[in-house]
């Protein structure tokens, strides 16, 4: 071995887990992205994007991380995050909830963990769970169940949990039996390690990434004010504070959430940061009417960026093609930014899609209608980034459409 590499080695052994990671030069988005162009209908789209096969890929603003890249790799945690930066996706998301000591950490929901992360495995922590584990009984039809929240725990017992991937089995008659529930189309491949991290702690290593970054403030599952005195807007403040005391530039924070009054909260209180914030749209789409004034109003009162699922999108016209909803054109005429969620979370295509394809069901029958709804939100709806669980067929398409 020569010196020169004893030396790396040395350095990279010595370096604090969060600083070793460096932005990636060389992306590598895996044969998914090809697996799904193959399976395509013939037509102009499919050879366009097969032409960019051998091409040398670069990371992309288009493609965000949902949760890292958690169609293969446990969510929220540091593997995961590594995982979607390789894949190019050049935003990263941290779901932000809060542990008892008012910490802030990276979960999708404040009461996920047993589901997660291998918290029933832990006999003191799972018995200070909200709810314990309750085997399921088939004599009465009760499933199994658990509840475990950040704010059952401090930060230093939040540390000593790993993350899994998301999933339970609700005939369980057993913890060990609870814990496996991955669905099929995921895989426990790379479950062998999760490492879960804070909210700040993600903020560092998105830095050393180079990734650009989207915090969503989750909705507490806890009374507010927490301990009587911790409110939401001083939950709100406290995540924004974090990217303040790293000395994050605010253009590289897209803080989300569902609920309107934190975007206006940011929007007042933090406006560097409040102008990229993104209200996450959970309202359903009405007559065309309304969503144009409702659009408005969102405008006026400084809001610059809605992101809605992929359903409240697209719409079907009469020869059953995928084309802009009614919502998407209101929003683009009042002069809004999009951004959609989520890809890549559906599993196997033929039955529809699901959920985040429930508007346009009947023109999904295969994968290879992931590309093509994603070529008509890129190109006739006009967003400006797509949320994945597997960033790399984002990063894929954007590159060979030349997106930045």
């Amino acid at each position: 071995m020569n010196g020169r590499l004893v030396m790396a080695l040395v350095a990279a052994l010595a370096a604090p887990a969060a600083a070793m990671a460096e932005p990636v030069q060389n992306v590598q988005v895996g044969p998914r992205p090809y697996w799904l162009v193959e399976a395509m209908d013939p037509g102009p789209l499919k050879a366009a994007l097969q032409q960019c096969a051998e091409e040398r890929l670069a990371p992309t603003a288009f493609s965000i991380g949902h949760r890292g890249a958690p169609l293969m790799f446990p969510e929220h945690t540091r593997e995961a995050y590594l995982a979607a930066a390789r894949m190019g996706a050049g935003v990263l998301e941290c779901d932000v909830t809060f542990t008892q000591d008012r910490e802030l950490v990276c979960r999708h929901s404040q009461c996920d963990l047993h589901t997660t992360t291998d918290v029933l495995a832990v006999p003191e922590l799972a018995a200070r769970c909200s709810e314990p584990f309750t085997p399921a009984d088939p004599g009465s039809g009760r499933e199994a169940s658990a509840r475990c929240c950040t704010s059952d725990f401090t930060l230093a017992e939040f540390r000593r949990l790993q993350g899994k991937m998301d999933g339970s089995n609700p005939q369980a008659a057993s913890v060990g039996e609870y814990m496996r529930g991955t669905a099929a189309w995921r895989t426990d491949l790379h479950a062998s390690r999760g490492t879960l991290m804070t909210h700040a702690e993600s903020i560092e290593l998105f830095k050393s990434l180079g990734v650009k970054m989207t915090p969503e403030l989750k909705a507490p599952e806890v009374v507010m004010p927490f301990q009587g005195d911790y409110s939401q807007q001083d939950y709100a403040r406290q995540l924004i504070e974090e990217y303040k005391a790293a000395g994050v530039p605010p253009q590289d924070v897209f803080p989300q959430s569902f609920d309107l009054e934190d975007v206006r909260y940011w929007i007042r209180e933090a406006p560097a940061f409040g102008a990229q914030a993104v209200f996450l749209e959970g309202r359903e789409a009405g007559d065309p009417a309304s969503l144009e004034r409702g659009m408005r109003e969102l405008a006026e009162e400084g809001v610059r960026i809605i992101a809605p699922p992929l359903y409240m999108l697209v719409a079907l016209d009469e020869q059953q093609r995928i084309v802009p909803s009614a919502y998407a054109r209101a929003a683009k005429a009042a002069g809004l930014d999009i951004i959609a969620w989520s890809l890549e979370r559906s599993g196997p295509m033929a039955g529809g899609g699901g959920w985040y394809y429930q508007s346009i069901a009947p023109a999904i029958d295969g994968d290879g209608d992931v590309m093509t709804l994603l070529d008509v939100l890129a190109r006739e709806v006009g967003v400006r980034g797509v949320f994945s669980d597997w960033p790399g067929t984002v990063t894929y398409y954007a590159n060979c459409m030349g997106l930045e």
